[in-house]
């Protein structure tokens, strides 16, 4: 995510932060709160409204609308009858991209004290259009009249003025046929209905219909608003029906993690995008409202997770971010041979003096090995030879990357620095400009030698090796003596001590002093190779102590540290995403007793969010809160936050492939909560695996023909 304050002047919020009142919608200049919001979604388009279905705040600085390809269409959609008072009385998903909402309509029709008038509203998101349906019945015994308004308006707001808390002036409407419509920029809207209305006012954006109902009867109307850019989509949705995995069915002891698996997989099947030079590769837009983009990192980590699920997912994100591969040096957008992206937006955003990024940014440390550690793992999920040998020559020039450009200064691990002076201050995943600091609360100096960035580099240049000696090309030594050399590095500069003994450093600074802060970038070290097994002993336990395992996941930094703030983006937060890599790693390292209690929490926090896990929520634990608070300003859905579900299900399992070798493992780690156990639809190697752990901990798999299935413990790496 592209989340700043600025260059470590912690006055000037982070772009990722939302606003400090608490207020629902925040005043302008102000990140809007999106913690009771409905968001439906089907990407490149979604809606967001209150729980009563109303688009739009009379203030104008929140995030409701109607939006398509980073853009708002409608800033405002709402409906009133007459002067009778709306009653909410249920409202909410009916799915990834539909929800529905219903009120009564007080006093109308009323003989008893029972509601007799009713209104219901459904909405569908699809990509482009969002359409309403307005039903309007009367269970009363008396005929009633009434007048029905829908208000439209919009200002056609780039998201980027959307997330500053901006309040642009409203786009005047002209009047159409059926309805009203908008353009500016080359970004067109329509809205139509169905019946027409009585009457249309586009200087008020008013649609109004007079309503005659007898007893019994319903009226109906159906509001059709169409949204597109002039040159079409930057990355249009998928066809329908092109899935790049296989759905699967979760049946266990505990339900909440069958609907928390459901509910990830329909919000990521809404997600998709494709790439427009090549319709057939897809990847997964990394969240709504915020990212709803193509993000190196998080389009990586979450088709990573998915590979149980299959590898097309991989291959297409793997394809897209090819074609987009480095090429030159250009320090105004960080670009250089072999690296892989941040971000790509339909145009430049200018959030103020200090912040700018350009339409296509480079500014991650941690995109280009893990593009690299996804080739390596999708091969080994079964991806087909050619495909992996095809995209070769990039994974060559991505380790170029790493040996050359990744390690400026020739000390042996991977650093950033943000030259331009209007970019990103911190280039890891924990990238707001706070987030790496000592334990006394001091901000580290850039250039920034990141903990979990050195796990990624070494798994890289392993993964690259086996990748080079399997398909004969030259390079395997080199790039497992460059990895050696960095595991030795590493323990000699990064590891630190303090009472409770030793552990790693979050990050070397500028003077390569390590920045001694305890942060939840331990489970991201677990089970990549980078440590021996006592090693990855001291962080397990540092892991399950209370400061990081709140009880609801892991916390980005440890309450022991200053500046430690349950709300703070990156400093004492919860993501999904961080917890469930923690849990993968320390099954795949040899403690699965450590990682079953952080599993535990992340199914805890699912209930909390209706099996919709936001992007990160607040950190203050289960000591105080029996379900985690929101982090307001969050985007839900989130791609990584919804395929941790997937990730954490594998690591349940103990589920680990090796197709080139033929075999798959299945070694249930610590699913003694959850049995007996049935997942149906994993795919490995493009076949189907269907596993069942009963009740008596027993495992049955299906697996494809030709592939050994395995029951060992998993053994670090």
């Amino acid at each position: 995510m592209d989340i700043t304050v600025k260059t470590h002047d912690i006055t000037n919020p982070a772009e990722g932060a939302g606003p400090p009142d608490g207020s629902p919608q925040g005043p302008a200049g102000l990140q809007p709160f999106l913690h009771d919001a409905v968001v439906t979604l089907y990407a490149p388009s979604f809606a967001i409204s209150r729980g009563d279905g109303q688009i739009g705040d009379p203030g104008g600085a929140g995030a409701d609308g109607f939006y398509h390809g980073d853009t708002r269409a409608l800033s405002r959609l709402t409906v009133e009858v007459g002067d009778v008072a709306l009653a909410p009385v249920r409202g909410g998903l009916d799915g990834a991209d539909r929800a529905s909402f219903r009120a009564v309509l007080r006093g109308l029709g009323e003989h008893t004290p029972d509601p007799a008038v009713t209104l219901r509203r459904g909405r569908h998101v699809t990509p482009g259009r969002l359409a309403e349906t307005l039903d309007v019945t009367n269970a009363g015994r008396r005929d009633v009249r009434v007048r029905l308004t829908v208000t439209a308006a919009t200002d056609l707001a780039p998201m980027e003025r959307v997330k500053s808390g901006d309040r642009p002036a409203a786009v005047p409407a002209v009047a159409t046929g059926d309805g009203l419509a908008w353009s500016q920029e080359a970004f067109t809207v329509r809205l139509g209905s169905t019946p027409a209305a009585t009457t249309a006012d586009p200087a008020t954006g008013r649609l109004a219909y007079d309503i005659a109902l007898a007893p019994g009867e319903t009226w109906t109307a159906v509001l059709d608003c169409e949204a597109a850019h002039e040159e079409g989509d930057q990355f249009p949705a998928p066809p329908a029906g092109r899935l790049p995995w296989r759905t699967p069915r979760l049946r266990s002891a505990d339900r909440r993690f069958d609907h928390w698996l459901d509910q990830s997989t329909a919000d990521l099947d809404r997600l998709r995008l494709t790439d427009p030079a090549d319709p057939a590769d897809q990847f997964l837009a990394a969240g709504a409202p915020w990212f709803l983009t193509l993000f190196g990192r998080d389009s990586l980590w979450a088709a990573r997770m998915l590979l149980p699920l299959g590898t097309d997912l991989a291959a297409g994100t793997l394809r897209t971010l090819a074609r987009r591969q480095g090429g030159a040096t250009d320090h105004e957008t960080e670009e250089q041979p072999g690296k892989i992206l941040h971000e790509v937006r339909r145009g430049a955003r200018r959030f103020d003096d200090t912040f700018a990024l350009p339409p296509c940014y480079y500014g991650t440390v941690d995109a280009t090995p893990l593009w690299i550690t996804l080739l390596h793992d999708a091969w080994r999920w079964g991806l087909a030879p050619d495909q992996v040998e095809r995209l070769l020559p990039h994974a060559e020039s991505a380790l170029r990357w790493m040996g050359e450009y990744g390690d400026a200064d020739g000390d042996g691990f991977l650093e950033y620095i943000d030259l331009t002076g209007r970019g990103l201050a911190n280039q890891g995943w924990k990238d707001s400009g706070d987030s790496i600091r000592h334990r006394d609360g001091r901000l580290a100096d850039s250039p920034i030698a990141l903990c979990e960035v050195q796990a990624y580099a070494y798994e890289a240049a392993r993964g690259g090796a086996d990748l080079l000696r399997a398909f004969g090309r030259p390079g395997a030594d080199r790039w497992e003596e460059w990895a050696e050399r960095l595991r030795v590095n590493f323990r000699e500069r990064f590891w630190v001590e303090d009472a409770r003994g030793p552990y790693p450093a979050v990050a070397l600074d500028r003077d390569k002093r390590p920045v001694d802060s305890v942060t939840s970038g331990f489970g991201h070290l677990l089970g990549t190779g980078l440590l021996d097994h006592e090693e990855s002993a001291l962080l397990a336990a540092r892991i399950s102590a209370p400061d990081l395992d709140s009880g609801h996941g892991l916390r980005t930094l440890s309450t022991d540290s200053v500046g430690f703030n349950p709300y703070g983006y990156h400093i004492g937060s919860i993501w999904p995403h961080d917890t469930a890599i923690a849990v993968h790693g320390l099954v795949r390292a040899g403690f699965p007793d450590a990682a079953a209690p952080l599993a535990a929490g992340l199914l805890t926090a699912s209930a909390g969010f209706d099996a919709r896990l936001p992007e990160l929520f607040a950190g203050h634990g289960a000591a105080t809160d029996a379900f985690p608070a929101p982090y307001p300003a969050s985007c839900r859905p989130q791609a990584w936050a919804a395929a941790s579900s997937v990730s954490v299900l594998g690591s349940v399992l103990g589920l680990s492939a090796d197709v080139p070798g033929g075999t798959v493992t299945v070694a249930p780690a610590f699913a003694e909560a959850y049995r007996p156990l049935r997942v149906e639809g994993l795919d490995v190697a493009g076949g189907r695996l269907d596993i069942t752990v009963a009740a008596d901990g027993t495992a049955r798999v299906e697996a494809p023909a030709g592939l050994e299935v395995k029951r060992e413990q998993l053994t670090p790496r």
